[in-house]
């Protein structure tokens, strides 16, 4: 990250009250002063030039506490020429501000530097002192385990430093402390409880100067899970664990788990071991004995976890259609003729006297 600073940021003026203090300078009013008096080694640099007048025509930088020709680094007309000088290491250049950018700053940096700045009516002056540090070793990171279950297991990380000011990252992304990620009161070691499979990586980072992070190596961890479930899939399709298959057809059968590591597999046909340890299981031509119940075990070595799915081929229903003819025999056909007409002139009979008898009622009761 550059080591450079907004215009009027709270950095910049503490810098600025810093160098002129060390330096004993009393800027006059309407003059023009350097504002940078820090630099790090292998960062940007940025030498700031303030209180600029507006009608500014060319920057000139110095190595040195004068102006002279041998000394300059690099110029700059506006709107847009930059002309180098005998000083000139490639790694500078002029902004749009007039400001000196170092990039990267080296040791042999450190020294005075002088401006010149050229108006329409007159030209300015002003140097300044840079001191350019090296940081300190990054801080290092152990942890008591990279290999860990889920849910189950803890981590804990240590970040091997002198320093207070230490940000922890998990999975790249600073993170604050928790009921279950837990930052001891010195910063320096982090617990994490009942590790999840998506904390990945740790890294812990100290900023050794303003928005200067210095990063100890990455961390990778291994969190085992699952097997979160089983699934069988088959092919012809299984409804509610029954699959219908007819002999000599071609049946496959999958079995789905997510696991890490990878799944050790075992299937067991009417209660026997098979010698199978794949996922997939492929009948080519099924066979009368190949019917019944099949079971697909899935087994996390690490996690300990154990899971199984049962599936059940059965042969297609077959219903069968029986034609029966129906035919009566001819006396039979008599006799019912016979039995119906009977039945109808008794019928007949008992009507007409139930007219009588009803006729002669209503006659009696007249007279």
């Amino acid at each position: 990250m550059d080591l450079s600073r907004p215009r009027g940021s709270l950095w910049r003026e503490f810098f600025l009250v810093a160098s002129l203090l060390a330096c004993g300078i009393r800027q006059a009013s309407g003059q023009i002063f350097i504002t940078q008096i820090l630099g790090i080694k292998g960062y940007s640099t940025i030498l700031a030039v303030d209180n600029v007048p507006e009608d500014v025509q060319e920057y000139s930088w110095y190595r040195g506490a004068n102006d002279s020709a041998g000394n300059m680094i690099i110029s700059y007309k506006l709107p847009s020429t930059q002309q180098p000088g005998p000083m000139y290491t490639g790694r500078e250049r002029v902004n749009r501000e007039g400001d000196l950018v170092i990039r990267p700053t080296a040791l042999n940096d450190t020294g005075n530097y002088t401006v010149r700045v050229v108006a329409s009516n007159e030209t300015h002056r002003a140097t300044g002192w840079l001191e350019v540090v090296e940081l300190g070793s990054n801080p290092s990171l152990s942890v008591n385990a990279t290999s860990l279950v889920e849910n189950m297991d803890s981590v804990a990380a240590n970040c091997h430093t002198n320093a207070t000011n230490i940000t922890w990252y998990v999975n790249y992304g600073p993170i604050s402390g928790s009921d279950r990620m837990r930052i001891s009161p010195d910063g320096k070691t982090l617990v994490i409880l009942r590790i999840r499979r998506s904390e990945r990586t740790l890294q812990c980072a100290i900023e050794s100067f303003p928005d200067i992070f210095q990063r100890s190596e990455v961390i990778s961890l291994t969190v085992s899970y699952g097997p979160d479930y089983v699934l069988l899939r088959s092919n012809p399709y299984a409804f509610n664990g029954i699959m219908k298959a007819e002999i000599g057809s071609q049946v496959e059968m999958e079995c789905v788990a997510y696991s890490l590591p990878a799944l050790k597999y075992h299937w067991i046909h009417n209660g026997s071991l098979l010698n199978i340890s794949d996922a997939t299981m492929n009948l080519s031509s099924l066979a009368w004995e190949q019917m019944g119940s099949y079971r697909c075990i899935v087994e996390n070595p690490v996690t300990q976890l154990t899971f199984y799915e049962d599936i059940r081929i059965q042969a297609p229903r077959i219903l069968s259609v029986v034609h029966r003819e129906f035919s009566i025999l001819e006396p039979t056909v008599v006799l019912l003729i016979v039995w119906i007409v009977a039945a109808g002139v008794y019928l007949c009979g008992v009507l007409i006297h139930a007219l009588i008898n009803r006729y002669s009622n209503r006659t009696n009761r007249a007279t």
